[in-house]
């Protein structure tokens, strides 16, 4: 059962998503809610800022994955911009030349966007990751890498 502080962080970093795509900072002084951005950046997780938006429908996409330890995902790429909230466990993703990240819970991740890339639970828990994804209705969230 997800815990109603892991929903609130969920919710903000789609509040955050949003915001990066609209141009619209998180400004909590007209509400009386508390906002805590999670992740807001122009750049993917290696440095390199990410790549303009293409033409077309933009369509959103939220996945839940749970990565079972010693799991790896395949090489993989993403055309579009996408984030990552880690919910339980740990995940470390590997980009080129040996880049690597290890992420824990109530870690984010922008996610490299056009470069090869992949990921392993190298734990002894699931990892649960929520991902929001900025697409393009009718194209794939992620594609194998060649």
């Amino acid at each position: 059962m997800i815990k109603i502080t892991q929903l609130l962080y969920a919710a903000c970093l789609m509040l955050v998503v949003s915001s990066i795509s609209s141009g619209v900072r998180a400004d909590p002084i007209s509400m009386d809610v508390g906002v805590e951005i999670i992740a807001q950046s122009h750049m993917m997780w290696n440095g390199q800022p990410l790549p303009p938006y293409s033409q077309g429908q933009a369509e959103i996409s939220i996945l839940k994955y749970t990565i079972p330890p010693g799991a790896k995902l395949p090489d993989h790429i993403h055309d579009y911009a996408n984030a990552g909230f880690i919910l339980s466990g740990s995940l470390t993703v590997y980009g080129p030349d040996g880049a690597t990240r290890t992420l824990h819970v109530n870690d984010s991740l922008i996610e490299l966007v056009g470069i090869p890339h992949s990921g392993a639970n190298e734990g002894d828990e699931n990892a649960v990751v929520l991902v929001f994804y900025a697409g393009q209705m009718g194209q794939p969230l992620s594609r194998p890498a060649p």
